[in-house]
Parts: structure tokens; sequence; C-alpha cells
């Protein structure tokens, strides 16, 4: 009797042990996944978006329902222009944790990378409803960005207005606002808006490139040397800085007399 209970309990001594095993096996590899997903994001913040890519795939391989994972995966495609993984990785996100901002918001800029004017409209439009959202400000820009590729001008100030409301030094903001003064015709306007994202953000180069078109349309041509010549300085290497050289160029015939 006692050596029968003595392999009663040797068996369910084995049957415990065997369905701790899995547990145990699954802990370790989200362990595992988190500390690759770290590794990851370490070179998404030094822009070695190639490596973060191999790390957040080996971690995703772990543990695909981590919806922190899948939104820095879709911000490494992102990084590397491949928009329609981005998009998919940020729905995954969206779809493990349904009230994940950062990776709705995240969403919303993939498909205005895509051109996808109206996608993008709803989900900010939705972000901006959600009161627990500690950084309005983001979609209520991103909406103003989306109008004013719909060239809705009046409706993009708005909403850029709205975002200056949460944080009136947000750079962003302050540079979409210029833009659609601009684009309305009101260039004195656009300068004093873009003068302040500068000033915020002395490394802005999209917003100096902008501020020296509008000086440029203002007739300043002496101002709008300066901005295009620190576009030059900022990002020598860029693609914008031969934008700015040919800017400049413009400018030193314009005031010989030669004309464009």
């Amino acid at each position: 009797m006692v050596k029968a209970m003595g392999v009663v309990s040797a068996c369910v001594l084995l049957m415990l042990i065997a369905s701790c095993a899995p547990q145990q096996t699954k802990s370790n590899l989200i362990r595992q996944s988190e500390t690759t997903r770290d590794l990851g994001e370490a070179y998404l913040r030094q822009g070695d978006y190639t490596s973060a890519l191999r790390k957040l795939l080996e971690a995703e391989s772990m543990n695909p329902e981590d919806p922190f994972l899948q939104n820095d995966l879709g911000l490494a495609y992102m990084a590397k222009n491949s928009l329609e993984n981005a998009e998919n990785h940020f729905k995954k996100a969206i779809a493990i944790k349904p009230d994940y901002a950062p990776a709705k918001n995240n969403l919303g800029v993939a498909y205005l990378a895509q051109e996808k004017w109206d996608m993008a409209i709803a989900v900010f439009k939705e972000l901006t409803g959600d009161l627990l959202y500690a950084t309005p400000h983001y979609p209520l820009t991103n909406l103003g960005w989306a109008y004013y590729n719909k060239r809705q001008y009046e409706t993009s100030e708005k909403y850029y207005r709205d975002a200056l409301g949460y944080d009136a030094n947000y750079p962003q903001a302050l540079r979409g606002l210029g833009r659609t003064c601009a684009a309305m015709g009101r260039i004195e306007e656009a300068i004093a808006f873009y003068e302040k994202a500068v000033a915020k953000s002395p490394r802005f180069v999209e917003a100096y490139f902008d501020l020296g078109k509008a000086y440029g349309m203002s007739g300043d041509y002496e101002k709008a040397h300066g901005a295009y010549e620190k576009v030059r300085e900022l990002v020598p290497e860029h693609p914008l800085a031969q934008e700015a050289e040919k800017e400049i160029l413009r400018i030193k015939m314009m005031q010989s007399g030669r004309g464009f």
C-alpha cells in the first residue's frame, strides 16, 4: 500500500513538473524577447535601423504578442521607408492593445506618408477625442498636415492653432501653420511662424528652407539668402542643401538683374 502511494505521488509530481515546464519556457521567452527588444530600441535611438530591425524581428519570433514590440517594428520599417510593413505592425500593436494611443498616432503618420489623407484623418480624430492621451498636439498637428495636403487651408489652420493651444512652442505646428498661411497668401504671418519655429528648434532645417522661401516672396532677398545658407550649414550633404543652393543662385541672379 505504501509502495503504491509512493508510485502515485511520483506520478503526480511528474505531472506537475510537466505542466509547469511550458509556462516556465514561455516566461523565459518573454523575458528574452524583452531584452532583445531593448537592444532593438537602442539601435533605433542611434539611427541604426537595419540592426534595429534585425533585433526586433528576433524578439518577435519569441513573443509576437508584445504590442510595444510591434510598435517598434512599425517605427523601424517607417525609418527604412517600408510603409506597408510599418502600417501592418502598427495595426498589430493596436489589435493587441486597443488603447495604445502612440501606436494609433504612428499608424496615422504611416497613412500620411502614403498620402492616404482621409484614413489618416480618421485615426487622428479618434485620438483627439481620447482625454487620456498625454500629447494631443501631435494628432492635432498631423490633422493640420492632412488637411493642408487636401488644400482645405482653413481647416488646416484650425487644427494647427488647436495644437499650439496645447503647446505654443511646438515647432512642427508652428512650421505647419506657417505653410498654411503662406498657401493662403498671408506671407508676413507665415514668416512670423517660421521664425518662431527656428527660434524654438535651431536645427529645424525644413523650417529654415520654408523661411527662405517666405522671405523671397516678401522681397527680402538678403534674409532669404541667410536662411538658405543656414540649411547648407546644418545639412551640407542633404538633398535639401542642394535645393537651398539652387535658391541662392536664383537670388543672386535676381539681384544682378538677370532674372531666372
